[in-house]
């Protein structure tokens, strides 16, 4: 049987990523997985071991909170990863929403992957020193 496909109770469900733009979606609770590139980590001292992620993808950006519990265990991921996908669970409290993290995973190697469209040539070549002509 087939069941009406609404954007606002319908979302792509682990493994498959969110894209940021779409965190209000799912209701609070909910099993979610983000992937984007690292803009901020923040580990204050006052926060108990608890780490703060911000994630970006194409659409806008993810907050992430990470336990301490959570976080020793992807350590690795956390601390040296550019590219991380992320699956947790939805936290909203009034407008402000964030990913509580399960599972961490470094996925930075994929960035070699990226090429310029229709080129043939990687994304982000070595800039030209300024110095040089074109």
């Amino acid at each position: 049987m087939l069941t009406d496909y609404h954007p606002l109770h319908d979302w792509p469900r682990p493994p498959a990523a969110l894209p940021h733009a779409r965190l209000r979606d799912p209701p609070s609770g909910a099993r979610v997985t983000v992937a984007g590139l690292v803009l901020v980590r923040q580990r204050p001292g006052t926060a108990k071991g608890v780490v703060f992620l911000t994630l970006e993808d194409e659409t806008g950006v993810a907050n992430v909170v990470i336990w301490q519990k959570v976080f020793q265990r992807f350590r690795r991921a956390v601390v040296a990863g550019r590219l991380l996908r992320v699956t947790g669970r939805l936290q909203r409290d009034n407008e402000v929403v964030h990913v509580v993290a399960e599972v961490i995973e470094d996925i930075s190697d994929l960035l070699d992957t990226l090429l310029a469209p229709d080129s043939g040539r990687r994304l982000a070549p070595a800039p030209a020193r300024a110095d040089e002509g074109p």
